[in-house]
């Protein structure tokens, strides 16, 4: 990735991690020909896995009748959503820790 490219992706990388939503819009903006950009890829691939994962384990945890064990699962995300969103707005194309290589694995047709 070069500046151009990170520059050219930097918006719609940001958008992606604000919500499922954002991750959709921002999949579909960089999907015009001329505006594709392997960093805006690179961070809608990151958010997708996050959104995807949280809903999914989400649902597992909010069965759970502990505010420690819910609290903390919303706290671990947090974290990890705002470790995405600072690398996107600081041109930093870092994988989030602990599942970031699984998601760029399993998304990887995504945006190419």
């Amino acid at each position: 990735m070069n500046e151009q490219d990170i520059e050219k992706g930097r918006k719609n990388a940001i958008i992606s991690y604000i919500t499922i939503f954002g991750v959709i819009i921002a999949y579909y903006l960089n999907n015009e020909d001329d505006k594709k950009s392997a960093f805006a890829s690179f961070h809608i691939r990151q958010s997708l896995g996050l959104w995807l994962t949280f809903w999914a384990l989400g649902y597992i945890i909010g069965n759970f009748d502990s505010w420690l064990v819910t609290s903390s699962f919303y706290l671990f995300f947090a974290v990890l959503f705002i470790y995405g969103f600072t690398n996107a707005m600081s041109r930093k194309a870092q994988e989030v820790p602990l599942v970031g290589k699984l998601y760029q694995k399993m998304f990887s047709n995504l945006g190419k």
